[in-house]
Parts: C-alpha cells; structure tokens; sequence
C-alpha cells in the first residue's frame, strides 16, 4: 500500500475509534445531556423521548392516598373536598381534610381512586385551625401519604397538588406550580361570622386551587406533603394565589384531634372588635379618644378576668402583644393563640391617647 492509501487507511480507523468512542461516552456518562433536549434521554437501545422533569414519579406516590370527599346533611349533598390518608394503626385509617370541608354534615362519603365509596368517621377538627381528622377501615386504604414540612421548602420550588375541584367528576386532578410564599398571614371568618376573626399563617402557591380542592395535599418534588390546601383569594383582579396550611402546623394537632379532644385556646377575659367597628362601639356605650389607626378594640371586660386582674378596661384599644404589632382583633386572636393557658404576655394599649403596658396571664376560656 501506497503511502496516500496508508494516510487514508490512518483516517478512515481515527473516525472510527472517535465515533465509537462518542457514543460510549453517551451511553456511560451524562456530559452530554446539556448538548440535548431537556425531554431526550440515550440508552444502551436506542435514542427515545421521555420527561426527565417530569412529576409523575411524586404524583404515583400520592395518587392513591388522596380521596375525594363528599359531606352530606340528610340526604343533600351539602359539601365537597379532598383528603389524604396520613396513617394507619392495626385498625384503621387516618384521613387529614379541613373542618370547613366536614362541618354541619351528618354523614361523610369518600370515593377511592379504584372508584369505590366508602363511609368515613369523623373524629375531631378545629374551626381555627381549619382542620379535621377522618376515620376509615384499614382494608380501604390504598396508599399512605410521604408526610414532610415545609421548613427547608424555599420559594420558587416546584409544589404541585392532587384533589377534587368541583367535586367528584374531576378527582384526581393534578396542578402544579411553585411555591409562592411563606408565612402569608391571611385574614379569614369562621364559625360564618361576618368579620374576619382570625388570622392563618400559610404557605402561598401558584399552582390552580378550585373549590373542592380543599382539603388536598400541597406535594413537594420529592412526593412529600408540606401542607394541606385551604383557600385562595377569589376576585376578577386576583390569579394564582392558593394558599396551604403548613403541614408541621397540622402534626402538632394531629394527636389531640384523633382523640376528639377539643383544643383549648387561651383567652384574656375579654370582649373584642375592631377600632373602626361603630355598632360595637355603640352597643358598649364607649367613648374612645384619638382612636389609633391599628388595634383591637376591647368592647368588654369580664370582671375578675384575666384582662380585669392586669388593670385592662373597656374602651382601651390593644396595639402589640410581646411587641408583636396587633392590626386587628383577629391578629390579637392570632397572636394569643400562640401561647398556651398559664403564659404571661406583655400587652401594650393606646387610652385617652397615651400608651400603657401590662402583664397579662392567659386563662382558659
């Protein structure tokens, strides 16, 4: 062979061992999946499409431990949500909703995801923690759910959620988004009181949250619950902005409500409103000078109370407890039920104009 036919033969072998080596390095190592499509994948087969970002890993996971659940009053259907099985002992079955979802109902219907309907149990739930635990038969449970907190969860992770919106027809929807916000503090009534009474501190998403969706999990990447969906705002100007319970504000409650024990939140001995609330002022005869433009208004005190003992009287106004700003009197409530009966707080009130401070000891309602 000529010295040309040598060179050419040289070439012909370097592209060969160049291009073999390419695609072992394709098939052994990832280094060139950032040269490809986000959706393109090698295998020792063949090239295919798949989802490397995909959700559907976390959503198997979840799926069947969600339920679908249906409140009825009489023989009316009287409320729709979503709920997920968190536990299970050698008997039963734990189903985590909202209250708002099972109140003033008299029988609990839940549909499985393999389409059978089930009666549920409920065991206990808080209006103000907007929480309810449900009870089923151990050989109904399908899945159990991957529960997590949203404490190490940072902005703009990926969340996603699973639950009914509308109802029945659409269980098992799945939205996704990213988680939003945290520590929203949300005004909301309860007990369908015309004035918003209490304050929710929740985590805040983009993903699409519908009626019948309450009650749902709110998953992270990993097919770990991190919260339980409860509202969003409904307005023409509003979109995308769901908002979940923190799930570690739920396990701390879980205990008592499973044994239907009523949670007992401490009080000062008083009656409240808000500042700009002119029936209440009028109701209690109250003459309050150079009103603050924040506070809660105490419209009443119970005699030998605990708001009586440290000196507190009617017509004060409370602006901060433990130095924590009080917009309002359902962010007074809020800020008391951080505490338990027995602490001592510092209460800071605005009378006839001046500021005062006091010692308050937080009793049982």
């Amino acid at each position: 062979m000529n010295k040309v036919g040598r060179i050419i033969l040289g070439i012909v072998i370097g592209l060969i061992i160049g291009i073999l080596g390419m695609y072992t390095l394709m098939l052994f190592t990832p280094v060139l999946d950032k040269f490809l499509p986000s959706s393109t994948v090698i295998t020792k087969d063949k090239t295919k499409v798949v989802e490397k970002s995909s959700l559907a890993p976390s959503i198997k996971k979840i799926k069947n431990a969600v339920v679908a659940i249906e409140g009825y009053k009489s023989t009316q259907k009287g409320s729709t949500g979503t709920g997920f099985v968190y536990k299970v002992d050698d008997k039963y079955g734990y189903i985590l909703t909202n209250q708002h979802v099972i109140a003033n109902v008299d029988s609990i219907h839940l549909i499985l995801t393999n389409d059978k309907v089930i009666e549920g149990k409920a065991l206990g739930g808080d209006e103000y923690l907007d929480l309810a635990v449900i009870q089923v038969d151990k050989k109904d449970v399908l899945a159990i759910a991957d529960l997590g907190t949203s404490e190490k969860s940072e902005i703009g992770d990926q969340v996603f959620t699973v639950g009914s919106p509308l109802g029945e027809e659409y269980r098992g929807s799945v939205t996704s988004g990213i988680l939003s916000g945290k520590d929203r503090m949300v005004s909301v009534n309860v007990s369908n009181s015309t004035n918003s009474d209490w304050v929710m501190k929740v985590l805040q998403t983009d993903a699409a949250v519908n009626p019948g969706n309450s009650g749902g999990p709110l998953v992270n990447i990993n097919g770990q619950v991190i919260g339980v969906i409860s509202m969003k705002l409904s307005d023409e100007d509003i979109e995308g902005m769901g908002f979940a319970i923190p799930m570690e504000t739920a396990l701390a409650h879980l205990d008592a409500l499973e044994k239907n024990k009523t949670i007992e939140w401490p009080v000062m001995g008083i009656s409240m409103s808000n500042i700009d609330d002119a029936g209440a002022i009028y109701k209690y005869r109250l003459n309050i000078k150079k009103k603050p433009s924040y506070g809660a208004l105490v419209a009443k005190v119970e005699k030998d109370g605990a708001a009586d003992k440290a000196g507190l009287k009617s017509g004060d106004v409370i602006v901060a407890v433990d130095g924590q700003k009080v917009k309002n009197s359902a962010y007074l409530r809020y800020e008391l039920y951080k505490h338990k009966i027995g602490d001592k707080v510092e209460v800071t009130y605005i009378r006839d104009g001046k500021e005062g401070k006091t010692k308050v000891t937080l009793e049982k309602e």
